[in-house]
């Protein structure tokens, strides 16, 4: 068996998790949004008090613009690939926003590629079906994982 850089192996499985490097979780984005609101409304209702009665407005204007910003980036917090060769399947899982996209292809009839140079995405294609994996990882080490997975491909084929 191999030793894998990108991989980790689940029982007869190989696994593939790319993902997003993700600071800080959507759950902890809305309570410091929380915070920020609470003190920006509680600074802009001061001044509001004082007689300066634009401060307040343009204050619910920043935060909703803020949570906008924070809306967008929890949206994608989660993003990733999952690629798993698991028997006769290799099935590649994008999800983007909440969205789930699957793929299954036959190992035997898989290509794994750049789509133009070392350095771009790589295509995973057989049998009319492609997609393209490796969103999350530096552009230099794509072709390492192109060919981790070409390696696994051709040991689960000469395995059988």
């Amino acid at each position: 068996m191999p030793v894998f850089r990108f991989a980790t192996v689940q029982g007869q499985a190989i696994v593939w998790f790319l993902k997003r490097n993700c600071s800080v979780t959507p759950a902890q984005l809305g309570w410091f949004y929380a915070s920020l609101c609470v003190v920006s409304l509680a600074i802009a209702m001061i001044f509001w008090l004082q007689g300066a009665t634009l401060v307040l407005p343009f204050a619910w204007l920043e935060l909703g613009a803020v949570g906008l910003a924070f809306l967008a980036y929890a949206r994608h917090a989660a993003d990733g690939e999952r690629i798993s060769l698991q028997g006769r399947r290799l099935v590649v899982e994008l999800e983007s926003a909440g969205h789930l996209q699957r793929t299954e292809f036959d190992p035997d009839w898989v290509r794994v590629e750049p789509r133009a140079d070392g350095r771009s995405l790589i295509e995973v294609s057989g049998r009319g079906r492609s997609v393209s994996v490796g969103r999350y990882v530096r552009p230099e080490l794509r072709p390492l994982l192109a060919q981790e997975i070409r390696s696994a491909l051709r040991e689960r084929v000469v395995a059988r």
